[in-house]
């Protein structure tokens, strides 16, 4: 509360050093006491839920207006479609799966606006936990799973008999590879004809990093003790069990620290010179990364317990509701799996995995790719992800769509 409070009055400083009457404006106090408190302020804001924003794409030498629509909505997320005009009626429909790993869905921005250009693209748009009334019940893996196949089949099979396609960014990989080999075990119609998997934890066995490491560390009742919290009388989804997106936070930004230190150093430099168009490129970014929301307890602890201290996925011991998840099972399912070369979140392999473990999928239907010099948010944002690993994606789509 404290920072929140220390943030308005930064912003209000800074506001009175560089309006044009202040003397102090003119020295060159002025304008560097200015740009000092204006990266405290955007340092220490709150933020709430950003608006994706996506109004208009370049495709095939054009400007298109890009559609956003709320096509289903559910207690703990709702489907989100964006579609560009000029779109052919045999373009893919894709279905993206964002991460509920602390970061609200437009932490994608980026990889819809690409997307979006030549497919019809719908996202899963996770609600924060604290603000889903306890009515509505509980929401762990396996309700994540359900959600992934209700999507699925809402969207469907189109007029021409073609299937969806499902890509899942970093830890919804789980879920999603769970969720197609559930759709192909019981022949359902809208089976994705592929998944592509970015930066998955499939098994974290391989090449762990530091975020694996924590979860090995500690018993899973550690984590139910000291990282769950309830959620205040002030939020509508008082008396919930979460766990905080300002944790999760924390544990990434102390990752790398010297970078993020560095990126403000910057920030403040280009405020300084004047070089606004530099300083807000670092705001925007910090904006998004610093936006955060809340999971059910229950789903992080079951993720915690089953992907990185169990291992189950990939020992074949996975239950959604019961039922034992056999992979082997996929055989009408292309999958695509995506690792960035210096991810320090989802180490090399751990995504490739999934391939070795869908045993019953002919050759022809994997691909691997690893995306040379690209981080974590590499691989789904950023110039890389735009000019390198979606033309990859795209053509695995069209190959087996």
């Amino acid at each position: 509360m404290w920072l929140s409070s220390a943030s308005a009055m930064a912003s209000i400083g800074a506001g009175m050093l560089t309006n044009p009457v202040n003397p102090l404006g003119y020295t060159g106090l002025g304008p560097m006491a200015a740009s000092a408190l204006e990266v405290f302020a955007h340092a220490t804001a709150p933020r709430g839920k950003p608006a994706f924003g996506i109004d208009f794409v370049e495709a095939e030498g054009h400007r298109w207006a890009v559609t956003e629509s709320t096509v289903l909505e559910k207690p703990f997320g709702n489907l989100k479609r964006f579609r560009r005009d000029g779109l052919g009626v045999e373009a893919p429909r894709l279905l993206i799966v964002a991460p509920m790993s602390g970061h609200y869905a437009t932490l994608l921005r980026g990889t819809v606006e690409r997307m979006v250009e030549s497919a019809e693209v719908f996202i899963t748009d996770w609600a924060d936990a604290k603000m889903v009334p306890l009515e509505a019940g509980r929401f762990d893996l396996d309700d994540y799973i359900d959600y992934l196949i209700e999507f699925a089949q809402f969207i469907g099979v189109d007029a021409h008999g073609r299937r969806p396609h499902m890509m899942a960014v970093c830890q919804p990989s789980v879920p999603a590879f769970a969720a197609v080999a559930l759709m192909n075990l019981h022949k359902d119609p809208a089976t994705p004809a592929t998944l592509t998997m970015m930066g998955g934890p499939i098994d974290t066995r391989c090449s762990p990093t530091s975020v694996n490491n924590l979860a090995m560390e500690r018993p899973i009742e550690w984590f139910r003790h000291s990282v769950i919290a309830t959620v205040p009388f002030n939020y509508r989804g008082a008396g919930r069990k979460v766990y905080p997106g300002f944790l999760q936070l924390a544990g990434f930004m102390s990752m790398n620290l010297g970078s993020h230190m560095m990126s403000h150093y910057e920030m403040f430099k280009h405020l300084t010179v004047g070089d606004d168009d530099s300083a807000q490129s670092t705001k925007d970014f910090y904006d998004e990364y610093r936006s955060v929301c809340d999971m059910t307890a229950e789903f992080y602890l079951q993720t915690v317990e089953e992907v990185f201290q169990k291992h189950s996925i990939p020992r074949g011991t996975f239950r959604h509701k019961g039922e034992i998840v056999d992979l082997g099972k996929i055989s009408r399912t292309a999958l695509l799996a995506i690792e960035g070369e210096r991810d320090d979140i989802s180490g090399i392999g751990q995504t490739r995995a999934a391939l070795d473990l869908a045993t019953g999928l002919s050759a022809a239907k994997k691909q691997y790719h690893l995306a040379e010099g690209a981080g974590h948010y590499g691989i789904f944002n950023g110039s890389k992800w735009r000019g390198a690993i979606a033309p990859v994606v795209e053509t695995f789509i069209a190959r087996h769509g």
